[in-house]
């Protein structure tokens, strides 16, 4: 789900080895040769805003200025980040890598580099695209792709980070649940699920909630507490730079629209192994008169999930990879609901991750 997310990020980030080994983090640079032959650097950008790929091959997510990190063949990297030689201290404990420099001696340090991999090149600007292109002589191969391929395969560690960030979706959806049934309305729900995301760890919360009953949903724009039965509130939590997500419908009784979109949620869960079409599921989540799909679900009723909310599609489901699968349907009147679950893969099956139910 697309959402607006900070200006300046200020959860925790610090490389933890314990969790991510700095050997794990240098398979992955070793994966990216093989494909390529004739290169021998590679060139990653990351910004605030999209940074998966640099978070995959480095643990560094940039805060507010964009960051690039040169990764070389022979081992010898080097991290570039916005800001002057006084942020070193900084940035140090976000990444393993050690040979650091300001983002603006780019251009001086990949001058005359041959054919090197680009990943993440369309996030980034149109003049420090050119400033790439100029110094390597418009030689630079996009390998974008070929890095979130790699990305999709979850290791043990990466499926430890998700599943603690679901515990931290979790707390924050049964604060919000507990807040509503405690009488209180729907800002009050919504700011204490975030301090509870906080108090967690949680790197960053975002949220999206309904005043219609769950027909339309909305970013926390302004403070409206108003009570709302049902509350239909979307979350999405990162700790440890990976994500989890969640769409709950909170309610102090039963609605017939949640009842059936968790029907139709486990039938969908129950359908999910490797190798099945995701279309397959647009036929189980199909729903009859009165109920339609709902518009935010229509079209996105599973996403992959992990260092992005807005991990690249495949055709069918892959083992490995950790997704969120989501039923919503409306009457078109009063009556709607979204509810959703974070699954793993398995060769031979999957694990629900996190699922709220009928909250």
């Amino acid at each position: 789900m697309y959402t607006q997310h900070p200006t300046l990020l200020i959860g925790p980030s610090d490389w933890d080895p314990a969790r991510a080994p700095k050997a794990e983090f240098e398979h992955r640079i070793a994966a990216l040769w093989p494909a390529f032959p004739n290169a021998s650097q590679a060139i990653v950008f990351g910004s605030a805003a999209h940074h998966a790929e640099l978070a995959y091959l480095t643990n560094f997510v940039p805060k507010l200025e964009p960051g690039i990190a040169l990764l070389a063949r022979d081992g010898n990297h080097r991290l570039l980040f916005g800001g002057g030689p006084n942020m070193i201290g900084a940035m140090r404990p976000l990444t393993f890598i050690t040979d650091m420099a300001p983002l603006n001696a780019l251009a001086k340090l990949i001058v005359g580099w041959t054919s090197p991999l680009l990943i993440g090149g369309g996030a980034m600007s149109s003049a420090l695209r050119a400033t790439i292109d100029e110094a390597t002589n418009d030689t630079a191969q996009d390998a974008t792709v070929h890095v979130q391929k790699l990305m999709r395969r979850k290791s043990p560690n990466e499926l430890a980070a998700i599943d603690n960030t679901c515990a931290v979706l979790d707390k924050i959806t049964s604060t919000m649940r507990d807040a509503v049934r405690g009488g209180h309305g729907a800002a009050t729900a919504l700011l204490a699920g975030e301090r509870a995301a906080i108090d967690r760890g949680a790197q960053d919360v975002r949220t999206l909630f309904s005043l219609d009953g769950g027909r339309t949903l909305r970013p926390f724009e302004t403070v409206d507490d108003r009570r709302v039965d049902p509350l239909q509130v979307y979350v999405a939590a990162r700790k440890s730079n990976y994500w989890a997500e969640g769409f709950v419908c909170i309610s102090k009784e039963s609605q017939p629209a949640s009842s059936l979109a968790a029907l139709l949620l486990d039938n969908a869960l129950s359908a999910i192994k490797s190798g099945v079409p995701i279309t397959q599921l647009s036929k189980i989540l199909a729903v009859g008169m009165p109920y339609s799909q709902h518009s935010v679900t229509r079209d996105a009723i599973v996403s992959p999930m992990g260092l992005a909310l807005d991990g690249a599609m495949t055709t069918a489901f892959e083992p490995g990879e950790v997704y969120s699968v989501r039923a919503g349907l409306t009457d078109g009147a009063e009556q709607h609901a979204i509810l959703s679950a974070m699954i793993a893969v398995r060769d031979d099956g999957t694990d629900v991750l996190w699922r709220p139910g009928v909250a």
